[in-house]
């Protein structure tokens, strides 16, 4: 019985001789070595450690190897591509340094130096919601009228029916000027405006008042010692309660779309007889799924302000005959009307001055 034959023939495989290998690593070597940057490295990586370089063929063809050569080919060729894969992940760390370095020497930006740059600004969202309230008269053939921010007590108060005890001269709701003999405060509302425009003017008068006012308020979500505030007011022949409620309701629809209307509770103002608050229909439920509304808290209303028919006293303060002439006259804040079209819970935003808030509303469409 024979023994084991234990010769072979070394099959010649040209890229498996030792030195064809030497040679294809040190020439993959030699080419990452002269990479200049990441791009040459990236193509001498796909050159000679790549799915189609030479050491990765010739690895193929350890398979055509007699089995007892094929360990010593499989260790030359796995430390050549040991020592190729070496020399890609040392160069490749130096080429991203240099390319750091290059990058922070040549994009550097000096921020001490005056930029062109200018940042869009916006318009206040106030003066957007009175200028869209003021086009609203405008519309229906009213003017607009304004007056100054520190006015006389005489019209502010006296002239508007508001006695010499009522409480709303005290320090608690009006801001008064030094010293106090002048008579001089910071107007608590725009009704004086309204006053000037009848001493001025003669009737027909139909004017809106839009503005600035100020009170002893503490400042909180919903009050604020300086806030803003339009006034209507119209004198004529023959002016009703019917003439108001029609305003109210063509008001409260621009505003807050069709379907909207108002409604009148009895109150009492010192410059107005009969005089009444004035309720918003709500403009998200429209009153039909009260129950569930979170804006009028199941109430279908809303409060916006009030109203009434110009006192006989104030006309005559004006210089105008109450005999022939009567009128209306209707406030409200452009504030709160700002929070209830834009789903606002706290006004404070409204005058802390933070840009980022004024420019959400840049636009009134």
């Amino acid at each position: 019985m024979s023994g084991p034959n234990n010769d072979y023939d070394p099959v010649e495989v040209t890229p498996l001789k030792a030195e064809e290998v030497d040679a294809q690593r040190d020439a993959a070597l030699a080419a990452i070595a002269a990479a200049a940057d990441l791009d040459e490295l990236k193509q001498a990586r796909l050159d000679h450690a790549g799915d189609r370089s030479p050491l990765a063929l010739a690895n193929r063809e350890i398979g055509a190897l007699p089995p007892q050569a094929r360990k010593e080919a499989g260790q030359r060729i796995g430390q050549a591509r040991g020592a190729v894969n070496k020399a890609l992940a040392e160069r490749s760390a130096v080429l991203e340094a240099e390319h750091e370095e290059r990058m922070l020497a040549t994009e550097t930006v000096d921020v001490t130096l005056p930029t062109t740059r200018r940042r869009r600004g916006s318009r206040h969202p106030i003066t957007m919601q009175s200028e869209t309230i003021a086009d609203i008269f405008v519309a229906m053939g009213w003017e607009i009228a304004e007056g100054p921010m520190v006015e006389a007590e005489w019209l502010n108060f006296d002239a508007l029916n508001l006695g010499p005890d009522h409480p709303a001269r005290t320090m608690q709701d009006t801001f008064w000027t030094e010293p106090a003999e002048n008579h001089v405060v910071l107007r608590t509302h725009t009704s004086p405006v309204q006053a000037r425009t009848m001493l001025t003017r003669k009737p027909p008068i139909y004017v809106a008042c839009p503005g600035r006012v100020f009170r002893t308020d503490e400042y909180d979500a919903t009050h604020s010692p300086m806030f803003h505030q339009v006034e209507g007011l119209v004198v004529d022949e023959g002016i009703t309660m019917a003439h108001l409620k029609g305003s109210l309701d063509h008001l409260a629809a621009q505003l807050y779309g069709e379907g909207v209307t108002t409604r009148f509770r009895p109150s009492y103002f010192p410059f107005t007889e009969p005089s009444a608050e004035v309720d918003l229909r709500c403009f998200v439920c429209l009153g039909d799924n009260s129950e569930e509304c979170r804006t009028c808290r199941g109430e279908g209303w809303i409060e916006w302000g009030g109203c009434g028919v110009v006192n006989p006293r104030v006309l005559i303060a004006c210089g105008i005959d109450p005999e022939v002439y009567s009128g209306f006259a209707f406030g409200f804040g452009i504030d709160r009307t700002f929070m209830f079209r834009h789903n606002l819970t706290d006004l404070r935003p409204l005058f802390e001055g933070d840009v980022r808030f004024a420019s959400a509303f840049g636009t009134e469409i």
